[in-house]
Protein backbone atom coordinates (compact mmCIF):
# COMPACT_ATOMS: atom_id res chain seq x y z
CA UNK A 1 0.00 0.00 0.00
CA UNK A 2 0.96 3.61 -0.48
CA UNK A 3 0.12 5.94 2.39
CA UNK A 4 -0.05 9.74 2.58
CA UNK A 5 0.25 11.27 6.05
CA UNK A 6 -0.87 14.84 6.72
CA UNK A 7 0.34 16.69 9.81
CA UNK A 8 3.41 14.47 9.70
CA UNK A 9 5.50 16.79 11.90
CA UNK A 10 3.26 16.33 14.93
CA UNK A 11 3.63 13.74 17.67
CA UNK A 12 1.21 11.22 16.20
CA UNK A 13 2.14 12.03 12.62
CA UNK A 14 5.77 11.22 13.43
CA UNK A 15 4.81 7.90 14.99
CA UNK A 16 2.47 6.87 12.16
CA UNK A 17 5.19 7.62 9.63
CA UNK A 18 7.77 5.66 11.63
CA UNK A 19 5.47 2.67 12.16
CA UNK A 20 4.50 2.40 8.51
CA UNK A 21 8.11 2.80 7.39
CA UNK A 22 9.15 0.06 9.84
CA UNK A 23 6.58 -2.22 8.22
CA UNK A 24 8.04 -1.56 4.78
CA UNK A 25 5.13 0.49 3.49
CA UNK A 26 5.52 3.30 0.96
CA UNK A 27 4.91 6.55 2.85
CA UNK A 28 4.56 10.17 1.75
CA UNK A 29 4.81 12.30 4.91
CA UNK A 30 3.63 15.90 4.53
CA UNK A 31 3.88 18.52 7.26
CA UNK A 32 1.89 21.77 7.34
CA UNK A 33 4.46 23.57 5.18
CA UNK A 34 4.14 20.89 2.51
CA UNK A 35 0.34 20.65 2.63
CA UNK A 36 -2.16 23.08 4.10
CA UNK A 37 -5.30 20.96 4.33
CA UNK A 38 -7.53 24.06 4.29
CA UNK A 39 -6.57 24.85 0.66
CA UNK A 40 -8.84 22.95 -1.77
CA UNK A 41 -6.48 23.08 -4.74
CA UNK A 42 -3.50 21.97 -2.67
CA UNK A 43 -5.40 19.06 -1.12
CA UNK A 44 -6.68 17.79 -4.45
CA UNK A 45 -3.26 18.16 -6.06
CA UNK A 46 -1.53 16.25 -3.26
CA UNK A 47 -3.88 13.29 -3.49
CA UNK A 48 -3.86 13.32 -7.28
CA UNK A 49 -0.08 13.58 -7.63
CA UNK A 50 0.96 11.14 -4.90
CA UNK A 51 -1.76 8.58 -5.73
CA UNK A 52 -2.04 7.08 -2.22
CA UNK A 53 -4.16 4.05 -1.46
CA UNK A 54 -4.87 5.54 1.94
CA UNK A 55 -4.60 8.98 3.55
CA UNK A 56 -4.13 9.41 7.31
CA UNK A 57 -5.11 12.86 8.53
CA UNK A 58 -3.05 13.79 11.60
CA UNK A 59 -3.29 17.53 10.89
CA UNK A 60 -5.35 19.41 13.47
CA UNK A 61 -5.85 22.60 15.44
CA UNK A 62 -5.20 21.27 18.95
CA UNK A 63 -4.95 24.44 21.07
CA UNK A 64 -8.02 23.63 23.17
CA UNK A 65 -8.13 26.90 25.10
CA UNK A 66 -7.26 29.14 22.14
CA UNK A 67 -10.12 27.65 20.16
CA UNK A 68 -12.61 29.27 22.54
CA UNK A 69 -11.78 32.64 21.00
CA UNK A 70 -10.52 31.36 17.63
CA UNK A 71 -13.27 28.91 16.70
CA UNK A 72 -13.46 30.01 13.08
CA UNK A 73 -9.81 29.11 12.48
CA UNK A 74 -10.14 25.89 14.45
CA UNK A 75 -13.17 24.94 12.36
CA UNK A 76 -11.29 25.67 9.15
CA UNK A 77 -8.55 23.19 10.10
CA UNK A 78 -10.58 20.62 12.05
CA UNK A 79 -13.78 20.72 10.00
CA UNK A 80 -13.17 22.09 6.51
CA UNK A 81 -9.77 20.43 6.08
CA UNK A 82 -11.05 16.88 6.69
CA UNK A 83 -13.98 17.51 4.30
CA UNK A 84 -11.56 18.59 1.57
CA UNK A 85 -9.42 15.51 2.17
CA UNK A 86 -12.46 13.23 2.01
CA UNK A 87 -13.61 14.81 -1.24
CA UNK A 88 -10.16 14.44 -2.77
CA UNK A 89 -10.02 10.80 -1.66
CA UNK A 90 -13.42 10.17 -3.22
CA UNK A 91 -12.31 11.80 -6.47
CA UNK A 92 -9.05 9.85 -6.70
CA UNK A 93 -10.09 6.45 -5.31
CA UNK A 94 -8.28 6.63 -1.97
CA UNK A 95 -9.42 5.69 1.51
CA UNK A 96 -9.13 7.97 4.56
CA UNK A 97 -8.39 7.56 8.27
CA UNK A 98 -9.16 10.74 10.20
CA UNK A 99 -7.87 11.24 13.75
CA UNK A 100 -10.33 12.73 16.25
CA UNK A 101 -10.70 13.17 20.00
CA UNK A 102 -12.56 12.35 23.21
CA UNK A 103 -13.61 16.02 23.35
CA UNK A 104 -16.54 15.23 21.06
CA UNK A 105 -18.22 13.90 24.24
CA UNK A 106 -19.37 16.09 27.13
CA UNK A 107 -17.52 14.15 29.83
CA UNK A 108 -20.34 14.87 32.28
CA UNK A 109 -22.35 12.49 34.48
CA UNK A 110 -20.67 9.34 33.21
CA UNK A 111 -18.70 6.56 34.90
CA UNK A 112 -18.38 3.97 32.11
CA UNK A 113 -16.34 4.24 28.89
CA UNK A 114 -18.10 5.86 25.94
CA UNK A 115 -18.96 3.33 23.20
CA UNK A 116 -18.13 4.26 19.65
CA UNK A 117 -21.78 4.92 18.77
CA UNK A 118 -22.60 7.07 21.80
CA UNK A 119 -24.19 10.41 20.82
CA UNK A 120 -21.69 13.26 20.76
CA UNK A 121 -22.15 16.35 22.89
CA UNK A 122 -19.07 18.57 22.89
CA UNK A 123 -18.82 21.34 25.48
CA UNK A 124 -15.90 23.23 23.92
CA UNK A 125 -15.14 24.98 20.65
CA UNK A 126 -12.35 22.47 20.04
CA UNK A 127 -14.77 19.57 20.51
CA UNK A 128 -17.35 21.13 18.19
CA UNK A 129 -14.80 21.64 15.43
CA UNK A 130 -13.46 18.10 15.75
CA UNK A 131 -16.99 16.71 15.61
CA UNK A 132 -17.58 18.71 12.45
CA UNK A 133 -14.55 17.01 10.91
CA UNK A 134 -15.80 13.57 11.87
CA UNK A 135 -19.19 14.22 10.34
CA UNK A 136 -17.68 15.61 7.15
CA UNK A 137 -15.44 12.59 6.61
CA UNK A 138 -18.20 10.05 7.22
CA UNK A 139 -20.62 11.96 4.97
CA UNK A 140 -18.23 12.57 2.08
CA UNK A 141 -16.59 9.13 2.04
CA UNK A 142 -19.02 6.52 3.41
CA UNK A 143 -17.72 2.97 3.34
CA UNK A 144 -14.13 4.03 2.67
CA UNK A 145 -13.26 6.09 5.75
CA UNK A 146 -12.64 5.67 9.45
CA UNK A 147 -12.65 8.12 12.33
CA UNK A 148 -10.09 7.13 14.97
CA UNK A 149 -10.68 8.92 18.26
CA UNK A 150 -7.84 9.12 20.74
CA UNK A 151 -7.11 10.98 23.99
CA UNK A 152 -4.50 11.90 26.60
CA UNK A 153 -1.66 11.35 24.13
CA UNK A 154 1.99 11.32 25.13
CA UNK A 155 5.04 10.30 23.15
CA UNK A 156 8.61 10.95 22.12
CA UNK A 157 7.94 13.82 19.72
CA UNK A 158 6.79 17.17 21.07
CA UNK A 159 5.60 18.38 24.46
CA UNK A 160 3.06 16.39 26.46
CA UNK A 161 2.01 15.70 30.06
CA UNK A 162 4.38 12.79 30.68
CA UNK A 163 7.43 14.66 29.44
CA UNK A 164 6.40 17.67 31.50
CA UNK A 165 6.15 15.54 34.67
CA UNK A 166 9.64 14.16 34.09
CA UNK A 167 10.95 17.68 33.62
CA UNK A 168 9.21 19.13 36.69
CA UNK A 169 10.30 16.24 38.92
CA UNK A 170 13.84 17.54 38.65
CA UNK A 171 12.91 21.16 39.36
CA UNK A 172 10.20 21.14 42.04
CA UNK A 173 9.92 19.60 45.48
CA UNK A 174 6.20 18.89 45.11
CA UNK A 175 3.61 19.02 42.34
CA UNK A 176 -0.13 19.65 42.58
CA UNK A 177 -1.92 17.63 39.91
CA UNK A 178 -5.63 17.43 39.07
CA UNK A 179 -7.39 14.36 40.47
CA UNK A 180 -10.99 14.99 39.33
CA UNK A 181 -10.55 14.33 35.60
CA UNK A 182 -10.46 10.69 34.49
CA UNK A 183 -9.37 9.33 31.14
CA UNK A 184 -6.95 6.99 29.41
CA UNK A 185 -3.25 7.86 29.19
CA UNK A 186 -2.28 6.76 25.69
CA UNK A 187 1.09 6.21 24.06
CA UNK A 188 1.06 7.70 20.57
CA UNK A 189 3.13 4.78 19.25
CA UNK A 190 0.30 2.40 20.20
CA UNK A 191 -2.17 4.57 18.29
CA UNK A 192 0.15 4.50 15.28
CA UNK A 193 0.14 0.70 15.39
CA UNK A 194 -3.66 0.67 15.47
CA UNK A 195 -3.83 2.95 12.45
CA UNK A 196 -1.34 0.78 10.57
CA UNK A 197 -3.39 -2.34 11.41
CA UNK A 198 -6.67 -0.71 10.41
CA UNK A 199 -5.52 0.60 7.04
CA UNK A 200 -5.44 -2.69 5.10
CA UNK A 201 -8.82 -3.70 6.58
CA UNK A 202 -10.56 -0.40 5.81
CA UNK A 203 -13.47 -0.88 3.45
CA UNK A 204 -17.13 -1.91 3.31
CA UNK A 205 -16.75 -4.36 6.22
CA UNK A 206 -14.50 -2.20 8.40
CA UNK A 207 -15.27 1.51 8.44
CA UNK A 208 -16.83 4.14 10.69
CA UNK A 209 -15.72 5.11 14.20
CA UNK A 210 -12.97 3.43 16.24
CA UNK A 211 -11.51 4.34 19.63
CA UNK A 212 -7.71 4.17 19.85
CA UNK A 213 -6.65 4.69 23.45
CA UNK A 214 -4.87 2.46 25.91
CA UNK A 215 -7.30 0.62 28.16
CA UNK A 216 -8.00 1.19 31.83
CA UNK A 217 -8.50 4.55 33.50
CA UNK A 218 -6.57 7.08 35.55
CA UNK A 219 -6.68 10.66 36.71
CA UNK A 220 -3.89 13.07 35.84
CA UNK A 221 -2.79 12.75 39.48
CA UNK A 222 -2.56 8.97 39.20
CA UNK A 223 -0.64 9.24 35.94
CA UNK A 224 1.83 11.68 37.46
CA UNK A 225 2.42 9.37 40.44
CA UNK A 226 3.04 6.45 38.07
CA UNK A 227 5.57 8.50 36.11
CA UNK A 228 7.37 9.47 39.33
CA UNK A 229 7.49 5.87 40.51
CA UNK A 230 8.87 4.62 37.19
CA UNK A 231 11.72 7.16 37.14
CA UNK A 232 12.67 6.41 40.75
CA UNK A 233 11.13 9.50 42.34
CA UNK A 234 8.88 9.51 45.41
CA UNK A 235 5.22 9.49 44.25
CA UNK A 236 4.25 11.17 47.54
CA UNK A 237 5.72 14.37 46.12
CA UNK A 238 2.67 14.48 43.81
CA UNK A 239 -0.33 15.98 45.61
CA UNK A 240 -3.97 15.81 44.45
CA UNK A 241 -5.93 18.93 43.66
CA UNK A 242 -9.12 19.85 41.80
CA UNK A 243 -9.74 21.36 38.38
CA UNK A 244 -10.86 24.54 40.16
CA UNK A 245 -7.24 25.12 41.13
CA UNK A 246 -6.31 25.45 37.44
CA UNK A 247 -9.12 27.41 35.72
CA UNK A 248 -8.97 27.22 31.93
CA UNK A 249 -10.99 28.92 29.18
CA UNK A 250 -12.20 25.54 27.89
CA UNK A 251 -13.71 23.10 30.42
CA UNK A 252 -11.96 19.73 30.56
CA UNK A 253 -14.07 16.55 30.51
CA UNK A 254 -14.50 15.12 33.99
CA UNK A 255 -14.71 11.64 32.48
CA UNK A 256 -13.66 10.71 28.96
CA UNK A 257 -12.64 7.04 28.90
CA UNK A 258 -13.45 5.37 25.58
CA UNK A 259 -14.67 1.82 24.88
CA UNK A 260 -12.94 -0.36 22.27
CA UNK A 261 -15.48 -2.91 21.06
CA UNK A 262 -15.06 -2.22 17.35
CA UNK A 263 -11.50 -3.55 17.22
CA UNK A 264 -12.71 -7.04 18.07
CA UNK A 265 -15.40 -6.76 15.41
CA UNK A 266 -12.69 -6.49 12.74
CA UNK A 267 -10.48 -9.19 14.24
CA UNK A 268 -8.02 -7.12 16.26
CA UNK A 269 -7.32 -7.49 20.00
CA UNK A 270 -8.32 -4.88 22.55
CA UNK A 271 -5.68 -2.20 23.29
CA UNK A 272 -3.26 -2.92 26.11
CA UNK A 273 -3.55 -1.37 29.56
CA UNK A 274 -2.12 2.13 29.99
CA UNK A 275 0.45 1.19 32.64
CA UNK A 276 1.96 -1.45 30.37
CA UNK A 277 2.33 1.09 27.58
CA UNK A 278 3.81 3.71 29.91
CA UNK A 279 6.40 1.24 31.23
CA UNK A 280 7.61 0.63 27.68
CA UNK A 281 7.37 4.25 26.54
CA UNK A 282 9.24 5.99 29.37
CA UNK A 283 12.76 4.77 28.51
CA UNK A 284 12.31 5.96 24.94
CA UNK A 285 10.92 9.32 26.03
CA UNK A 286 13.80 9.90 28.45
CA UNK A 287 16.38 8.83 25.88
CA UNK A 288 15.11 11.40 23.40
CA UNK A 289 15.47 14.22 25.95
CA UNK A 290 13.01 16.62 27.54
CA UNK A 291 11.30 19.73 26.18
CA UNK A 292 13.34 22.87 26.63
CA UNK A 293 10.45 24.73 28.16
CA UNK A 294 7.55 23.49 30.22
CA UNK A 295 4.26 23.98 28.31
Amino acid sequence: MKWLITGAAGMLGHDVTEELTRRGETVVALDRAALDITRPDAVDAAVREHTPDLVVNCAAYTAVDDAETDEARALEINGTGPRLLARACAAHDARLIHVSTDYVFSGESRTAPYPEDHPAGPRTAYGRTKLAGEQAVLQELPGASAVVRTAWLYGVHGGNFVRTMIDLEGRRDTLDVVDDQRGQPTWSADVAERIADLGPRLGPDAHGVFHATNSGEASWYELAREVFALIGADPERVRPTSSAAFPRPAPRPAYSALAHDRWQEIGLPLPREWRSALHEALPRIRKEGLPRETP
